[in-house]
Formats: structure tokens, sequence, C-alpha cells
């Protein structure tokens, strides 16, 4: 199935996370080397999580990054369209007071306006079929004055690592998933995803169109992975003019 044809059906692309879930973890460590354990750190950090906030994880997973998020004492809705994810979710995190696992669209968030001290995503708004409209569900949640923080690959800006990372993604990648995914065709899609991307400049312009200020953001891992940030003015609307 081509991306084109799962950004139709998005129940599709649920179906496909429903599938990889039980081994979603080990996966993408495998695949990123290592390194989505650091990039999880960095984003934690970005979204600089304090006590007695609410805090939302958008396509949050099975909770590995939702987690990470209330050990400073915050309260974490760890949200993903995926039923299986949330279901391996919870039954991990079952004895964290701090999370609460919720099955939400993320452009059709089942929140209140201005509910959150700051909403993040990592590794998900690729997979959202349009993600603008999920960018204006982050703004339309976020308290004025409350940050969004967005951790998704990107475009190396150096054309020697840009060239290595994409045959990565159409040559290598692909074999190793036969050996740690329990999908491996749901990865087919994953990297097509990934290589479709926009890139820094263009997501930037979006979160900006959205109506978020102070929008910056910074490569990781020479630039294979992106960490966006934006804030909320303080004396916003919830549209963006």
């Amino acid at each position: 199935m081509s991306r084109a044809d799962l950004n139709k059906q998005p129940e599709q692309v649920a179906a496909m996370f429903d599938q990889v879930s039980t081994h979603y973890d080990r996966t993408n460590a495998v695949l990123s080397v290592g390194n989505a354990a650091l990039w999880r750190m960095a984003a934690t950090r970005a979204v600089n999580p304090r006590r007695g906030e609410r805090i939302l994880d958008i396509a949050a997973g099975t909770g590995t990054s939702s987690v990470a998020l209330t050990k400073t004492g915050a309260h974490v809705v760890a949200a993903d369209f995926s039923e299986g994810m949330i279901a391996v979710g919870h039954s991990r995190h079952a004895d964290n007071p701090q999370v609460e696992f919720v099955q939400a669209d993320a452009t059709a968030l089942p929140f209140a306006d201005n509910e959150f001290d700051a909403v993040t995503i990592s590794f998900g708004l690729r997979n959202v079929v349009e993600p603008k409209k999920a960018l204006a569900e982050f703004y339309r949640v976020t308290k004025p004055g409350g940050r969004v923080v967005i951790c998704e690959f990107s475009t190396p800006p150096f054309a020697p690592i840009r060239l290595g990372y994409f045959a990565y993604l159409t040559r290598v990648m692909p074999m190793i998933v036969k050996l740690a995914s329990s999908n491996a065709e749901a990865y087919d899609y994953l990297g097509e995803s990934i290589a479709a991307w926009p890139n820094q400049q263009t997501l930037s312009a979006w979160l900006r169109e959205a109506g978020f200020d102070a929008v910056a953001y910074r490569n990781l891992t020479l630039g294979i992975v992106a960490l966006h940030r934006g804030i909320k003015p303080t004396d916003a609307s919830n549209a963006p003019s």
C-alpha cells in the first residue's frame, strides 16, 4: 500500500500501528541505532515539564515519552489514534497515576480550549493525514503562554549526509525491520513518510501559520531529526489571524 493510499484512508494508518504496537519500542531502538532514547531525552528537556503542569503528549504510542515527562511531577495525557498502542501503554504504565491514556485523533482533539501548559508530539506529526489541521488543534488546546514541542524526522542540510540517510531508508531499513518488527510491511510506509516529509523551514512556517510565536528549531543527529518549538501568545484567541 502506498503512502497516498494511506492518506486517503486514515483508519488504515491506525490499523497499521495497532499491528506493530507489541514490538514498536524495540524496533525503534534498533532502527535508530540507539538514538531514539537520546532524541526522547532532548524532547523532554525542550518541553521542560514542571510540577503541577498538565501536558498533552500526542501520538504517544506506548507511553515511553509520556512517562519521561512525569518525572518532575507533571500530569501527562498520553493520546494516540491507535487503540493497540493505547492498550499496550496502559498495561505497561498502569501503576503511574501521573499518566492518563486517551484514544484521540490529532485533528479533532477531545479537549477543551486552553487546557494544557504544553503540547508535544514526537515522530507522529508526519503520520497525521492533515498535519496543518493538527497544528491548529495543538494551538487551540494550548494555554496562552504555553508551549508546543515537535520532535520529528527531517532533512539533513548537508548533501553527503542526506544522500546516505535516504539510502539507509530505502535499502538498509527494510532489511532490518524484517528481523526486528512484528509487521515489516508497515515500515515500508514509515520509510516513505520520512522521505516525503517537509524540511525544517517548511514545518517552522506551518507553526507560524497556526498562530505560534517564537518559533525555532534545532537539528539533532546532523539534521536527521529536528526539534521544533513555539509559544502561544499570551493574548491569543483560539483563531489565529
